[in-house]
């Protein structure tokens, strides 16, 4: 049966509710919640993005079983992947090992603010791939002392540690990056229904992994209400896949890339209204695929009350016969 998790989207919600979210997340009956790390929201009219790791810590408290996962955290720039680890170990101690740390090459958008510039591609890669080693080896408890091509570490140490290990998953979007997830990581993470790359996962030595995928709709009683607000908050989505997102360095520019992005173009990938059938029959996309986990995001926080309230009553039990 196929788990269905609850988006905690911190680009479009303050920091307070995002924790009240989650205990009522917990509360209705989601299998998970995961939460974005952002810097800047993707389009000025989301308006927000605190602290992903503060919120987490506040999450671990108001919830009791609901497993927590980071949806992804890039340890390549923003932060060191030492301090990464560090934090990813607090949470599975906090959380009472519920804790995931999902893990991405990350986008211009949010690592640009450290002032060194962007790489390329094949370099961020390479940069990737030494971060999670340093990580998974920080997760054993021992003394680590790492000299490397992009990073070094003198002799770090984690003393505060769960039980077992955090486990890591990797986001990936194609073979590269399927391939170095198939090595490193417990669990791969690919947004969109992607069959293509769950196979190229599985072939390099990911079989029998759990998948996680992110299902986006707009609930609203009013479908065109619903798509409108989609259109306004969700149009980036639509600028031309990860290869376009990674790259442009502001809200401004996502705005610019999708301004010839029309309401429909946009409810074409997103269940827009009160629909369960149409979000019955999103979700099978990904299951098809061979994902096991999908995380709905419901699209504007001012509907996420009543979203909540439908998905307790209505699309939860619906989902759960996938």
């Amino acid at each position: 049966m196929v788990q269905i998790g609850y988006t905690l989207m911190s680009e479009q919600t303050p920091a307070r509710e995002l924790v009240d979210y989650a205990a009522t997340a917990e509360r209705v009956g989601f299998d998970y919640a995961v939460i974005s790390d952002h810097y800047f929201p993707w389009v000025e009219e989301m308006g927000h993005s605190p602290y992903c790791w503060s919120v987490l810590g506040a999450a671990a408290q108001v919830t009791q079983r609901l497993p927590l996962m980071t949806y992804v955290t890039c340890p390549i720039m923003r932060y060191h992947p030492a301090v990464v680890a560090q934090k990813a170990a607090t949470m599975g101690v906090l959380s009472g090992g519920r804790f995931t740390l999902g893990l991405g090459a990350g986008e211009n958008l949010n690592e640009h603010v450290i002032g060194e510039g962007w790489p390329p591609v094949d370099t961020r890669h390479r940069m990737f791939a030494e971060a999670v080693q340093i990580i998974r080896e920080l997760f054993s408890g021992e003394y680590i002392t790492h000299q490397g091509e992009f990073y070094d570490v003198d002799s770090a140490k984690l003393y505060d540690l769960p039980d077992e290990p955090v486990p890591i998953g990797i986001a990936a979007s194609g073979g590269q990056s399927a391939e170095i997830a198939a090595e490193y990581a417990d669990v791969l993470v690919v947004n969109e229904p992607m069959p293509e790359v769950v196979k190229l996962f599985n072939a390099a030595g990911g079989q029998g992994k759990p998948v996680y995928g992110q299902l986006p709709i707009a609930y609203d009683t009013d479908p065109e209400a619903a798509k409108e607000r989609a259109h306004k908050l969700w149009s980036w989505a639509a600028c031309g896949g990860w290869k376009v997102m990674a790259e442009l360095p502001s809200p401004v520019n996502f705005a610019a890339a999708t301004g010839t992005v029309r309401p429909d173009d946009v409810a074409r990938n997103v269940p827009c209204g009160n629909d369960v059938d149409a979000v019955v029959a999103g979700l099978r996309k990904f299951t098809d695929a061979g994902y096991t986990h999908v995380a709905l995001v419901q699209i504007g926080h001012d509907q996420q009350q009543p979203f909540f309230d439908w998905a307790e009553k209505e699309l939860l039990p619906a989902l759960r016969n996938l």
